[in-house]
C-alpha cells in the first residue's frame, strides 16, 4: 500500500463534470474518454484550495514569485531545464497559447503544419484561425509512431510551412519522443526558418522508463525558435484550474506573444490555478511516483487483455496514460464503431476520427481511473469484441 488512495472511485455525477455528464442520464455508462483522472486529488493541492477559500477576498491576483519559483525548481529536477522568471509566461491553458501563437507568428492563409492523428484542437484553432493545415501522417512502425523525416522536410519545403506545433509526449500515441527524433526536427525547423511550438503537457508522464527531453534542453541554438508549453494540470488532475505556462527563450518572440496574448485579453490567470499550480509542484512529486505505478498497471492490463482475447490493436504508451486502440480488424465504420461501443459495450472513449484522417476506426481509451473501473470497461469490450 503506498501513502495516496488511488482506489477510491469518487463521484463525479451531478458535479458538472463534462467527462461524466452523459452518465447523469444514463448511469450505465462508462466515461473512459476526456484527459482527466478518476483519482481522488492530491491531499495538499485540496487543501491549498481550501485554505484559499477560508482565508480570501476573491479579487484580482497577480502571480507570487514562489510560484515561478515552484516552476523553474520543477523544470530543473525533472527535466534538467534551467530557466528563469523573465523567459516564462502563464496563459490560462496550453490550447489557448497555441492559438496565441498562430495568431502572433502567422498570418492568415499561412501554412502551419501538424503530425496526425493528433490532440484535435491543434487542427481546429489552424482552421478557426483561417491557417492553412498541413497534416504530416504518422508512420506505425514496431507497434508505435514514428515521424518520416523525409516527408516531414518535403512537406515543410513545399508548403512553405511557418509554423510546427509539435505534440511531445504525443496525444494519443503515447510516444515518448527520443532525443534523436526531437534534434533531427530541431535541425529540421532551424533549416527552413519554422517556428516549433512544443506541447509538453504530458512531459511528466512518461512510464516504463522512457525518459521525456525537454525541446529545448537538446540544443541550446534551439530556443531561438521555438515555444515550449506545459502545466501542471495534466500531471496532477488540476485542468479545470486553469493555469499553464509557456517558457519563450527569445526575447522578441517572447514580446510578439505577449503582445497578441494581450490583444486577447487573456493575460490573466484564475487565482485559483496560480494556487494550484504551486502546490502541485511544490508537494506533488510523492504523488505522482505513486501515480505512474498505477499507470503502468492499468496499461498492462489493458495490454494483455485486449491483446489476448479481441482482435484489437492495442498501442502500448511509452508516456501518458492514454492507448490508442485499432478496431480495423472487425470491418466496421467509424459510426457503427462508437455505436458498439456506447449502446453495446456502455464504454464511452474518444472518437479516432477526430484526431484526423488517421484515426478511422480507432479510439482513444484512458487508463487514468482505479484499475476496479479499468478492468470493468475491459471486460465490457471484450465482451463485445471477443475473438
Amino acid at each position: 500500500m503506498g501513502q495516496y488512495d488511488f482506489t477510491t472511485r469518487p463521484n463525479r455525477l451531478n458535479q458538472h463534470t463534462m467527462k461524466w455528464h452523459s452518465s447523469e442520464s444514463n448511469p450505465d455508462l462508462l466515461q473512459m474518454w476526456v484527459a482527466d483522472m478518476d483519482f481522488l486529488p492530491v491531499p495538499e493541492i485540496k487543501q491549498a484550495v481550501i485554505d484559499y477559500g477560508k482565508e480570501h477576498i476573491f479579487g484580482y491576483p497577480y502571480p507570487s514569485d514562489a510560484l515561478y519559483q515552484s516552476i523553474i525548481n520543477w523544470e530543473k529536477a525533472e527535466h534538467g531545464y534551467e530557466t528563469s522568471k523573465n523567459k516564462i509566461v502563464l496563459i490560462e491553458g496550453v490550447v489557448p497559447a497555441i492559438s496565441v501563437a498562430i495568431q502572433a507568428f502567422t498570418k492568415e492563409g499561412d501554412s502551419v503544419l501538424i503530425n496526425t492523428p493528433v490532440y484535435p484542437p491543434f487542427a481546429r484553432s489552424i482552421r478557426l484561425n483561417n491557417r492553412r493545415l498541413i497534416s504530416n501522417s504518422l508512420l506505425i512502425k514496431d507497434s508505435h509512431f514514428e515521424i518520416d523525416f523525409d516527408k516531414l522536410e518535403q512537406d515543410i519545403v513545399e508548403n512553405d510551412v511557418k509554423l510546427y506545433v509539435l505534440c511531445s509526449p504525443h496525444n494519443p500515441g503515447g510516444r515518448v519522443w527520443t532525443a534523436e527524433e526531437l534534434k533531427k526536427i530541431g535541425k529540421i525547423c532551424q533549416k527552413h526558418g519554422v517556428i516549433l511550438v512544443s506541447d509538453e503537457i504530458h512531459q511528466d508522464l512518461a512510464l516504463f522508463g522512457n525518459k521525456h527531453h525537454s525541446f529545448n534542453t537538446l540544443d541550446d541554438s534551439f530556443k531561438d525558435f521555438s515555444l515550449i508549453l506545459s502545466s501542471a494540470t495534466k500531471t496532477f488532475n488540476i485542468a479545470g484550474t486553469k493555469n499553464s505556462f509557456a517558457i519563450i527563450e527569445n526575447d522578441q518572440l517572447r514580446k510578439s506573444f505577449q503582445r497578441q496574448q494581450l490583444a486577447n485579453n487573456q493575460h490573466e490567470v484564475p487565482t485559483i490555478g496560480l494556487i494550484t499550480t504551486e502546490a502541485a509542484f511544490t508537494y506533488g512529486k510523492p504523488w505522482l511516483e505513486e501515480l505512474k505505478t498505477v499507470l503502468e498497471k492499468n496499461i498492462d492490463y489493458v495490454v494483455d487483455e485486449l491483446s489476448q482475447k479481441t482482435k484489437i490493436k492495442v498501442m502500448k504508451p511509452e508516456g501518458t496514460y492514454l492507448i490508442w486502440l485499432d478496431f480495423s480488424a472487425y470491418s466496421i465504420e467509424q459510426p457503427e464503431l462508437d455505436e458498439r461501443l456506447q449502446k453495446e459495450a456502455k464504454v464511452v472513449l474518444n472518437n479516432g476520427a477526430s484526431f484526423g484522417k488517421e484515426g478511422q476506426t480507432y479510439a482513444r481509451f484512458n487508463v487514468a481511473a482505479p484499475f476496479i473501473t479499468v478492468k470493468e470497461a475491459i471486460q465490457r469490450i471484450v465482451r463485445v469484441f471477443s475473438k
